[in-house]
Order: structure tokens, then C-alpha cells, then sequence
């Protein structure tokens, strides 16, 4: 019987550009701590057009999770102003309360 893995991925066989599938896989991916094909493909869900706003705040936690500080800031930032433009303001104010806990957390 294949796992959650392995079904999503068989789903994204025929739909590989489905937004949910590959968030869905991500999450996936990063509960087992697949750094490198979770942050392909957190990168790839906030470079589509349009970007997929809650791989923003995911991302962003994964970052700071790992003690990417920075990077974490940055990927709010950008996901702050496009989930405004996208008007999905819940989605900029969660951002935003993360990206307030990571500025007091220092450089």
C-alpha cells in the first residue's frame, strides 16, 4: 500500500502543475525532513503565476524551523505584499505576525 508520498506523487503524474498536490507534497516533504526536494518545491509553488500565497508562510516557517533567519524574513516579506495583491489578508496578517516574532527574535 504506498504511503502519502507516494499517492500524491502519483496524482501530480497526471497533474504535475497542481498547485494543492505539490503544497500537499511539500508538507509531506518536510514532516520527513526532505530539505532539498521540500524547498524545490516551496520555491516552485511562490514562483507561479500566480504564486501560491500559503506556500509563503510554510516556506517561512521551514526556513525558521531550520534556523534560516534571513531567508525566512525575506520569503515574508514577498509573501506579505503578494498576499495583499491577492487580497488574502488573513494569509498577509499571519505573515505578518510571524515576520514580527522573527524581528524580535534579532540577526
Amino acid at each position: 500500500m504506498p504511503n502519502r508520498i507516494e499517492r500524491i506523487e502519483e496524482m501530480l503524474a497526471d497533474t504535475p502543475e497542481d498547485q494543492f498536490l505539490r503544497y500537499s507534497l511539500a508538507m509531506e516533504l518536510r514532516k520527513q525532513g526532505e530539505s532539498e526536494k521540500c524547498t524545490h518545491l516551496f520555491q516552485g509553488l511562490i514562483n507561479d503565476q500566480p504564486p501560491h500565497v500559503p506556500a509563503y508562510l510554510m516556506f517561512a516557517q521551514y526556513y525558521a524551523e531550520n534556523e534560516k533567519i534571513n531567508e525566512s524574513r525575506e520569503v515574508l516579506r514577498v509573501g506579505i505584499e503578494e498576499a495583499r495583491r491577492q487580497n488574502e489578508m488573513h494569509a498577509a496578517g499571519e505573515m505578518g505576525e510571524l515576520l514580527s516574532t522573527l524581528g524580535a527574535m534579532g540577526e
